[in-house]
């Protein structure tokens, strides 16, 4: 038997409220943490989680900003001559996403959403590699380089491929005993939790689906290696949106033009503005200053939720909605959804979590980026653990 297998299994959007009064995955994984997430989306928490690092150092955000000089997408401008009723439709985007990505060779994840194409020209998006990549950071390294400098034999799932899939090769991979470290990502819940929201019966159901399936890679482990390190978690939670808020027609009454007074990019949970002149950005700020289910992001708590870039690069402006209130239309979608996350780290619903079968975890693993050390320090083990194995297997052949 080989030492040890570290496996990481990330469940997207299975935050602490979802799990903190379910059974989920207590006989092999009974020591529980809840986690503070980063401020942002996927976008942000996926690459905090693999590099260690946080989004103002890693520089992984928000998708789009504005950027006409560096925009990759001047080649679709001409799709503003379409009506509505056809390029806004999901499965539009959906087939159109696909052949821009082909085309631009973006290697992570990539969506248009509702991005109007009449200013699409205007905007860059930010994540064109795959953090789930060996040099797949906008700035510094991941944990994927850390494996590859090691040369760890390792095993890291494929987001092309379903969650049926990844979990068929992983058991492969464990089976024939030739990896010492696994990544997997599964993105089913957060998927279900958008459609149905976090109260559905539908959410315990599938927490009981990925439960059978850890067992299953678990004990499958347990036969091949003298000692299975088990960590799942997430990167985020999931609130309810009972509140639906067109931001969009609040700052469209003003006496302003997009693109030629400001920028701007709706998402799901907060506005990013760029102004092109001090008078425009009195004017929108005033604005926003009237909208009571939201709120202008200080600069000084920014820059402590480690979001505040000095370029500007993802907006000059930030406005974040409470939590439970959805803006739509946005550029994200044009109809609304169940529920959604992106909010406050500090709100109920966003703390993600974290459960193990390792009772040594210190204070110190409180914030999801954290995740990246227990990576690090499983593949320092993992080593250590090596060397001891080999020396006595040496020892003991030397005795015989």
């Amino acid at each position: 038997m080989k030492p040890s297998l570290s496996l990481f299994i990330m469940v997207d959007a299975c935050g602490w409220e979802i799990i903190k009064n379910d059974p989920f995955l207590q006989e092999i994984a009974p020591h529980r943490h809840k986690l503070e997430s980063v401020f942002g989306y996927s976008s942000t928490c996926v690459p905090s989680i693999v590099s260690g690092h946080w989004p103002d150092e890693h520089r992984n955000w928000c998708y789009f900003v504005h950027s006409p000089e560096t925009s990759p997408f001047k080649f679709l401008s001409w799709l503003k001559w379409l009506p509505k009723a056809v390029t806004s439709r999901r499965i539009f985007r959906r087939w159109l996403t696909k052949l821009a990505k082909k085309k631009l060779g973006f290697k992570g994840y990539f969506d248009l959403y509702n991005i109007p194409f009449e200013h699409i020209d205007r905007f860059d998006f930010t994540e064109k590699k795959s953090p789930l990549q060996p040099k797949g950071m906008n700035r510094g390294t991941n944990i994927f380089d850390t494996l590859q400098e090691k040369e760890v034999p390792h095993f890291v799932s494929d987001p092309n491929q379903s969650e049926e899939a990844n979990r068929d090769a992983l058991a492969a991979h464990i089976e024939a005993s030739d990896i010492d470290f696994a990544f997997m990502y599964w993105a089913g819940l957060d998927g279900l939790l958008h459609r149905v929201g976090n109260d559905s019966p539908e959410v315990p159901a599938k927490l009981r689906v990925y439960e059978e399936w850890i067992h299953y890679l678990y004990d499958l482990a347990s036969k091949s290696y003298e000692e299975v390190n088990l960590y799942v978690f997430s990167d985020h939670g999931m609130a309810n949106c009972d509140v639906h808020l067109d931001l969009k027609s609040v700052i469209e009454t003003l006496p302003l033009t997009f693109g030629k007074d400001y920028a701007v990019v709706y998402d799901s949970t907060m506005a990013r503005f760029w102004f092109f002149n001090d008078e425009v950005r009195q004017k929108i700020t005033a604005a926003l200053q009237t909208v009571p289910q939201g709120r202008i992001m200080p600069e000084a708590e920014l820059k402590e939720l480690r979001v505040h870039f000095e370029d500007h690069q993802f907006g000059e402006l930030i406005f974040l909605v409470q939590e439970g209130v959805l803006i739509v239309p946005s550029h994200m979608g044009e109809r609304p959804i169940r529920a959604m996350h992106g909010y406050h780290p500090h709100d109920a619903h966003s703390y993600a979590s974290l459960l193990t079968n390792r009772p040594e975890l210190t204070s110190e693993v409180t914030h999801i980026p954290h995740i990246h050390r227990l990576m690090e320090d499983s593949i320092e083990q993992q080593s250590s653990s090596y060397e001891s194995h080999v020396c006595h297997r040496s020892a003991f052949t030397l005795a015989a």
